[in-house]
């Protein structure tokens, strides 16, 4: 590996999707909290995009283009299914050779496994699988959580959220060690 291509302070970018204000903060918190974790000299950005703003057409393309450039996108939603404009977007980033390392789905936490919350999170399960993405779905992802749900390889476990997170954090640490390609390279 050439060390040249390894950048000083390597650039770490987490897209965020929301449904409500109340959604968007539970993200922010949890991109907070892999800041927090991860550490180390990596920049980090986000860019957070409410679903209403995502049926705007310009808007989606924009939002397209930063999870081109995503190494971990989240999904905070509260509804019982994922709006059809979100599906479009979540698809048209799939087919578009978007690489990131993870899925995150926080969700409602009252929602358990075979009730309407868990077509979207089966939904987004599939996207990551067929992304090649790590998949972790969170009824509630916040340190101290209970209920954290982790799919990887079609296996769902049962952990803790700080363990779940933690397991995130340094899977994307390692990962973050190699140079990320893109077509323009």
């Amino acid at each position: 590996m050439n060390p040249a291509l390894l950048d000083a302070n390597p650039s770490f970018n987490v897209l965020i999707a929301y449904e409500d204000f109340e959604t968007g903060k539970h993200a922010k918190r949890t991109y907070d909290f892999l800041v927090e974790n991860i550490g180390g000299d990596w920049n980090f950005s986000n860019q957070m995009w409410k679903f209403d703003v995502l049926l705007l057409p310009k808007l989606r393309e924009i939002a397209l283009d930063d999870a081109a450039r995503a190494d971990i996108i989240i999904i905070s939603y509260r509804s019982s299914d994922l709006p059809d404009h979100i599906k479009a977007w979540v698809e048209s980033w799939l087919t578009t050779g978007t690489n990131p390392l993870a899925l995150v789905a926080l969700f409602d936490p009252s929602c358990e496994p075979g009730c309407p919350g868990s077509a979207a999170r089966d939904y987004l399960a599939d996207v990551a699988r067929r992304g090649n993405m790590e998949f972790f779905a969170q009824p509630d992802i916040s340190p101290g959580s209970k209920s954290v749900q982790s799919t990887r390889g079609g296996a769902e476990n049962p952990r803790s959220a700080n363990r779940a997170l933690s397991t995130l954090a340094g899977a994307v640490q390692g990962e973050a060690n190699l140079p990320r390609w893109t077509c323009n390279e």
